[in-house]
């Protein structure tokens, strides 16, 4: 096949809305002497059958023959759209109702067209509800051009007659419509992204004249044309829409799909990547990490951009691993290794204080070995939404047509860059023993230099890792899980945002919770509520510097707020400013086929009174590991008690940011009482007074939810004031201190969210209808808070048992995604994902400090 066919075939397969729409005879079907006989091809049956029962994608059949003979002769299913009389019958009824007026002048033309079949011996006539058709296939000649002449110079004259000449055959019609009509009147009723149309008839370009942006055409056979492109007979139209199903079935359901948990995190304190257990960098936000990708493989298939590296002979890797204490990943095959890590460009020390990172980051992929290497770089920025060139240089590769200059340092590496569906896409294969055992490959940002760095790689590694090891080196590392949490430690440190202070929920965007569903989030933000958790983690760990850079930005934002620290977000971007709309990417099919791809999330407009609580608590636990209280931690104190007081007794829409309307949390009131009880310890502790108004306050919210969250019947605090349904969260109506471990309306609450919410290794968040179709898998960070209960509780060997089933869920890498499908055993949800790590660090400090006791 042509390979610019093949591109344009693979570019329409990704479309958003596809219809594919064919001519009958010459096309679906060979052309045949006896057209009553006209049986379409198998290869043809078989792919447009499976084309229309892919989602996103209607399949029609648009012919010059009647309707009803259409039928009846293609014998094709219900799925697929039947067209006949060239747009005048539509499967769905008459794109018209004939008048009167129209009737009339449809008999009087069957009445002069049969007195021309009559006088043309083998002219035969085919009947249709609003036209007559002449055909003159297999007519002398003579007699069939004398014919045409009749028919010309007669009816066709007409008015109120419109006329379509095909190949042997002339139709004369009282309603002016044709298949360039048909095609748009489908397009129109199906909101068609792009139209795929393949005929071979003179008829046919009617319709290939109203192709237009991404839309194809394809012509069977010679002669002129409008099509884009040409193959020489049927069975090779067969061969186009059978590799635009392969395509688009790839590209809705996803090529094959790494299980999400088996992604490895790269980062350096300004954005993050997803490395696949085969080496491929699947996702890459540049400059920061709630920026557009330029690798998003991961929710896009190939063509959304990546960066794989691999032997030239395949197969699957021996293993994959962090090196110790650090974000450098290495995979290894036999033969060859390839050790990558996010690097950070110079730094420069201030006068007054710590350094200050410049320019841009760098991914580095050093590969070793003796075997031969393949590699594949396709850049695809902003979500692959705009095409670049990559130009090979003595050095590497420049990136152009981006905003900002992008370079692929890569010496000694010769590279052939090929054109893949309109963008391009540079290949390469290296022989390593002919290299000295080493390639280096660095993708610059910001830059187009392709010069040789001063340094040599293997001291770079080492200071690009050494921050990393004495960081994970000061920490205070429980017995329990040692390992494991110091890889959640490193994980959560990668998920900050050190030029800022912001600390991410999750690294990626739209990782279903459901395989195939639309339960698909854009978790690229800080939350106040989840960063504060974090740091608090961190800080249990004896490290405050996230903590105090985090409270630091959390100043920022409030003041942003002119003197209403009620109005705060429940999330920002790392930048500390308010999220844009929502957005849906429609090009993208979404990680395993789950669709929409979101940038944005419409949750930055909610009202969840719960956020100042985790942030109270945080700066208590920062004032007693240090002893003190800074300015701007005791601004955002106040401002987070004074929101509390403000607002409190309004419904909010919750933790889990149900798009529903607003409802009295037991959550969100408990994180209001939290707020002022953690305020006040601190203003005893560290500031020597007491705040009688902080303590009424704390009392009245406290009695509040005491009393209106205990639903008598369920014997539990359950969701919300007055609910029925079970919510994990309502767990902290012990892990807050609310009510202690041993207060009968807690341990009634454990039981009954241990009956309703767990399932094996899991907790789900609830099961009460949330607006959204599907079911999710459970959360970790639920998970946690049932084992923290069970500790509370005294179920000391409960909470063992569930712990070992959580690390159990762990990635071989040891990082966790957002939620766990216990049935399918397998990841779900954004990865990795800040709650469930700081879930784990709390769980094996607790278990740890039970063990000393």
């Amino acid at each position: 096949m042509d390979p610019e066919l093949l591109a344009a075939i693979g570019r329409i397969a990704r479309v958003p809305q596809l219809l594919v729409a064919c001519d009958y005879d010459g096309t679906l079907a060979p052309i045949v002497a006896d057209p009553s006989k006209a049986v379409p091809l198998p290869e043809s049956v078989a792919a447009v059958r499976a084309l229309a029962s892919l989602p996103q994608t209607t399949v029609a059949v648009v012919s010059g023959r009647a309707l009803r003979d259409l039928a009846a002769l293609s014998r094709l299913p219900n799925e697929i759209h039947l067209v006949g009389s060239h747009g005048s019958e539509f499967d769905i009824g008459f794109v018209e109702r004939l008048s009167p007026e129209l009737v009339a002048v449809r008999t009087r033309l069957r009445d002069a067209l049969r007195e021309i079949a009559q006088a043309h011996p083998g002219v035969r006539l085919e009947r249709k509800p609003a036209s007559v058709a002449v055909h003159t296939r297999g007519v002398d000649p003579q007699v069939a051009a004398a014919a045409v002449e009749a028919v010309r110079n007669g009816p066709a004259k007409w008015d109120d007659v419109t006329v379509t000449q095909g190949k042997e055959v002339i139709e004369l019609s009282v309603v002016a419509t044709h298949k360039g009509t048909a095609v748009d009147q489908l397009r129109t009723q199906l909101s068609a992204s792009a139209v795929l149309f393949i005929g071979d008839d003179v008829t046919d370009e009617n319709a290939f004249g109203t192709l237009r942006g991404p839309d194809l055409g394809i012509k069977i056979g010679p002669g002129d044309t409008q099509a884009h492109y040409r193959v020489a007979e049927p069975i090779e139209a067969a061969r186009a829409l059978g590799l635009l199903l392969e395509t688009r079935r790839h590209w809705l359901f996803g090529e094959r799909a790494v299980p999400i948990e088996r992604h490895s995190m790269l980062a350096n304190g300004r954005t993050v990547a997803l490395l696949t257990p085969e080496a491929k960098v699947s996702w890459l936000c540049h400059p920061k990490p709630d920026s557009a990708a330029i690798f998003a493989d991961l929710v896009g298939g190939s063509p959304a951009g990546h960066f794989t590296v691999g032997p030239e002979r395949g197969g699957i890797p021996l293993g994959q691993r962090y090196r110790n204490g650090t974000m450098t990943v290495e995979t290894r095959w036999s033969g060859l290794t390839v050790t990558d890590w996010l690097d950070l460009p110079a730094r420069e020390t201030t006068p007054d204080g710590p350094a200050v990172i410049t320019g841009d980051s760098t991914l580095v992929r050093v590969l070793t070995g003796s075997g031969r290497a393949r590699i594949e770089f396709a850049p695809r920025p902003e979500f692959g939404q705009v095409a670049t060139q990559l130009q090979p240089m003595d050095n590497g590769l420049l990136v152009l047509g981006s905003n900002e200059p992008v370079a692929l340092y890569s010496p000694g590496v010769t590279w052939q860059v090929r054109n893949d569906g309109g963008y391009e896409t540079a290949h390469a294969v290296v022989d390593l023993s002919a290299t000295g055992g080493q390639v280096v490959l660095e993708l610059r940002f910001g830059t187009h230099s392709l010069e040789d760095h001063a340094v040599a790689i293997h001291d770079r590694q080492a200071s690009a890792e050494q921050p990393w090891k004495e960081w994970v080196a000061s920490l205070r590392l429980p017995a329990t899980a040692r390992d494991l949490v110091a890889r959640s430690a490193l994980t959560l440190r990668g998920l900050c945002h050190e030029a800022t202070g912001s600390i991410l929920a999750a690294a990626t965007t739209s990782l279903p919770e459901e395989l195939g569903g639309v339960r698909n989030w854009d978790y690229r933000y800080c939350w106040l509520r989840d960063a504060a958790m974090t740091a608090r983690a961190l800080v249990d760990l004896g490290s405050i510097e996230e903590a105090e850079a985090l409270l630091r930005w959390v100043d920022g934002c409030i003041e942003r707020t002119g003197g209403h620290p009620e109005r705060l977000h429940p999330l920002y971007t790392v930048d500390g400013y308010e999220l844009g709309a929502e957005a849906v990417i429609d090009t993208l099919p979404g990680y395993a086929g789950s669709r929409p791809v979101r940038v944005g999330n419409l949750a930055n407009h909610q009202l969840q009174l719960d956020v100042f609580g985790p942030i109270a608590d945080l700066i208590a636990a920062v004032a007693d590991a240090r002893g003190s209280v800074r300015d701007d931690e005791w601004r955002v104190l106040d401002n987070m008690v004074e929101a509390v007081r403000r607002r409190w007794h309004e419904p909010d829409h919750g933790i889990w940011e149900a798009r529903l309307p607003p409802r009295h949390h037991i959550f969100s009131k408990v994180m209001c009482w939290m707020t002022v009880d953690r305020a006040l310890h601190v203003v005893r502790q560290h500031d020597g007074e007491d705040r009688p108004e902080w303590v009424e306050l704390r009392d009245r919210i406290g009695a509040n939810v005491l009393e209106n969250g205990w639903h008598e019947e369920v014997e539990a605090y359950s969701v919300a004031y007055g609910d029925e349904d079970m919510d994990a969260s309502s767990l902290w109506i012990g892990l807050s201190g609310l009510l202690p471990g041993d207060d009968p309306r807690f341990l009634s609450t454990v039981l009954k969210i241990e009956a309703d919410l767990r399932s094996g290794p899991v907790v789900y968040r609830y099961h009460w209808d949330d607006g959204l179709p599907g079911r999710e898998g459970g959360f970790h960070i639920c998970t946690a808070w049932l084992i923290e209960a069970y500790l509370r509780t005294g179920r000391r060997t409960d909470a063992e048992e569930l712990f070992a089933q959580m690390v159990d869920t762990a990635g071989p890498t040891g990082l966790l995604p957002e939620q766990y499908d216990p049935l399918a055993e397998r990841g779900l949800g954004n990865h990795p994902q800040a709650y469930s790590h700081l879930g784990l660090i709390r769980c094996a400090l607790l278990l740890d400090n039970m063990l000393k006791q």
